[in-house]
């Protein structure tokens, strides 16, 4: 689990393909020291377990589902990505909790600079974007933002200054690949919600909902 609060970048090393797999390598200017073959690193938001690592480098490998739903198979060798460490137990959440398993991938339609921040509209499936609702959490290629506005299957974020001079927000471009992870507690709500799954209207009325 993580908090989409980036903690630094790496730069890609090169994506090695391994029939429909991957291998991922990352030069990192975090500190590696804490993490250990094994755990897990989230690289642009997607939860990735590293398999071999020494001060400076990881490598990761990278499934053919990862691939399908994220941006990670568009990386090229020098390419910037935002990093983060799982989140340790009574650390600080700066964010929200972010899982690592990115929904969707969306693409950027605009970038309008507004007094010091940098406003972001990024389109998605539509499908997706019923778990997203305004003044909620969204992760970003791992990076936790507050939903702006939502028009169907777009949706507008704030990017403040700190996050642009910390993550590779302010790299990119229109029409970019973003990865995109929404809040977990709607999907649970939903499923919970439909008929005979426990919650209805007549249980929250009981309990003084």
């Amino acid at each position: 689990m993580f908090t989409g609060i980036v903690e630094g970048l790496g730069k890609v090393k090169r994506l090695t393909m391994k029939g429909a797999d991957a291998v991922l390598e990352v030069e990192s200017d975090i500190n590696l020291k804490e993490v250990s073959s094994g755990d897990s690193i989230a690289v642009n938001g997607v939860c990735l377990t590293v398999t071999l690592k020494n001060e400076q480098n990881f490598q990761a490998d990278v499934s053919a589902e990862t691939l399908s739903k994220t941006n990670l198979k568009l990386l090229k060798a020098g390419q910037k990505v935002n990093l983060e460490k799982t989140l340790r137990v009574g650390g600080f959440v700066g964010g929200h909790f972010v899982l690592g398993h990115v929904d969707t991938t969306g693409r950027i339609l605009s970038q309008t600079q507004k007094s010091g921040s940098l406003i972001m509209a990024v389109e998605m499936n539509e499908n997706i974007s019923r778990y997203i609702v305004e003044k909620g959490s969204v992760a970003i290629d791992g990076v936790s933002l507050t939903v702006n506005k939502l028009e169907k299957s777009r949706f507008y974020v704030n990017i403040v200054p700190h996050t642009a001079a910390n993550t590779t927000l302010a790299m990119k471009k229109e029409a970019d690949v973003v990865n995109i992870e929404t809040d977990i507690l709607g999907k649970y709500v939903e499923k919970l919600s439909q008929p005979n799954k426990g919650i209805d209207k007549d249980f929250l009325t009981k309990h003084g909902f």
